[in-house]
């Protein structure tokens, strides 16, 4: 975390135009004067930190040395290693003008391979130290059908009395709408919308996207109910929902999806038609692609998934713009790279219950020592992304940066907490630290683009 704080702080100092105002090296003015305005601060802040962070690698390499890691870890930490005096090198260059633009980005990508150096020789060292090669099931056939229901699955409770019979009835079909989804991907929407700007970003699009969106979830997700109601009876976590427990009829479920799904699509219409084609496209994707093809059918279900999850970036872009622009795309490749590192959780958690139901979830397939590792992988990865949209959207500063950095490392602590602890309880905290990391993210996307 201190080799991406050092990316952060590097993208911020760009952003703030700091090294304009400390044009020295190693500090200002002539080489050895302190700053005169508070951007520079952040400048010679920057290089403080570029000195620490170069001697925990340095200190880091040498025990992986000593302590005879193994050889891809100790190949990791020395690439780092070496890259630090070029990441310095050209940091000066930059500092006293000496690096033309077009090579002005090639501090921010040395720095990016440092990070990812480092992650690596993580990753790998976790891996020696907590993994079993050889918890991965010897074979797995996805969408078995003859498994029968949970022994203990709850039987419906309705209600006879008219009154709470019609409470029960709404709170069954509020559930089809997956609420739980809905706050973060509106979350996800605001956050395109705000970054997008401009004259198109009025109270009416606002409100018509986001109440849009959230029936445009509400209709994926009943869907879903939907197509997955005889897998749901089969698997604990699921046995109780409303279809599976029969609760509600099916044919009444796929009305209210389909006036869900036209609700919407008529929304974002009202914005614009590439809103709309976006909208029908995120129903789609996630009712057939993901439900129907990925999920019961591959173990790279979640990876592929994510798109689902990234739509809503394109779709508050588009309502704003009237286009496909290239802070939308990159908020949406923040969201499709932290998915896996997200949800792989949930899947460590339930692994007997997906394998159960015949889903090919990573740890059900490739066990949970390579799931672990994928986290850490898709962790980092969303991390970079994350600091790539701080240099792409200009209205991103300090408060994006240190929620990025301080939520970002709360993450990275419950991933390697889990690899240890390897329990259910585990994974819950690192399932639920992801959604603190990117709910926060995008309020702090939001702020920074408004506000500030």
């Amino acid at each position: 975390m201190g080799a991406y704080l050092l990316l952060v702080v590097g993208t911020t100092t760009s952003l703030t135009a700091a090294t304009a105002a400390c044009s020295g090296w190693p500090a200002c003015g002539g080489g050895y004067a302190l700053p005169t305005e508070a951007p520079g601060w952040v400048a010679l802040a920057h290089r403080a930190l570029a000195l620490v962070v170069g001697l925990l690698v340095v200190v880091t390499t040498v025990l992986a040395w000593r302590d005879g890691a193994s050889r891809r870890v100790r190949a990791a930490l020395t690439g780092a290693l070496l890259l630090f005096p070029v990441q310095a090198g050209l940091g000066a260059l930059v500092a006293v003008g000496g690096l033309p633009p077009s090579v002005g980005p090639a501090h921010l990508v040395v720095g990016v391979a440092i990070f990812g150096a480092v992650l690596a020789a993580l990753a790998w060292w976790l891996e020696s130290e907590t993994g079993d090669p050889d918890d991965a099931p010897a074979s797995f056939q996805p969408g078995t059908d003859d498994l029968p229901p949970v022994e203990d699955a709850p039987e419906p409770d309705i209600p006879t009395a008219t009154i709470p019979r019609v409470r029960a009835t709404a709170r069954a079909y509020f559930r089809l709408m997956k609420p739980r989804l809905m706050w973060l991907l509106c979350l996800v929407a605001a956050a395109a919308m705000a970054l997008a700007g401009g004259s198109g970003f009025t109270p009416y699009t606002v409100a018509a996207t986001l109440v849009g969106g959230s029936l445009a979830i509400g209709a994926s997700g009943t869907f879903n109910h939907v197509l997955e109601r005889d897998v749901d009876k089969r698997m604990q976590r699921t046995s109780d929902r409303p279809l599976a427990t029969d609760l509600v009829p099916v044919p009444n479920a796929v009305a209210f999806g389909l006036l869900l799904a036209a609700v919407s699509v008529g929304l974002f219409w009202s914005v614009n038609p590439l809103t709309a084609g976006l909208g029908l496209l995120a129903i789609l994707f996630y009712s057939v692609v993901y439900t129907l093809i990925l999920k019961p059918n591959t173990v790279q279900n979640t990876v592929l998934g994510g798109a689902a999850g990234a739509l809503p970036a394109l779709i508050g872009w588009a309502a704003v713009t009237g286009e496909i622009g290239g802070g939308g795309l990159l908020l949406a490749l923040v969201i499709f790279l932290w998915t896996p590192a997200h949800f792989y959780n949930l899947a460590l958690a339930y692994r007997s219950d997906y394998e159960r139901g015949g889903f090919p979830m990573m740890p059900v397939v490739h066990g949970e020592t390579a799931t672990r590792r994928h986290i850490v992988w898709y962790l980092g990865a969303t991390l970079v992304a994350a600091a790539a949209l701080a240099v792409v959207a200009e209205p991103l500063g300090g408060l994006y940066a240190t929620v990025g950095v301080v939520l970002g490392a709360v993450f990275l602590w419950t991933v390697v907490r889990l690899h240890y602890e390897q329990t259910e309880a585990a994974a819950f905290r690192a399932f639920h630290a992801s959604n603190a990391y990117l709910g926060l993210l995008l309020f702090a996307v939001v702020f920074d683009a408004l506000v500030v």
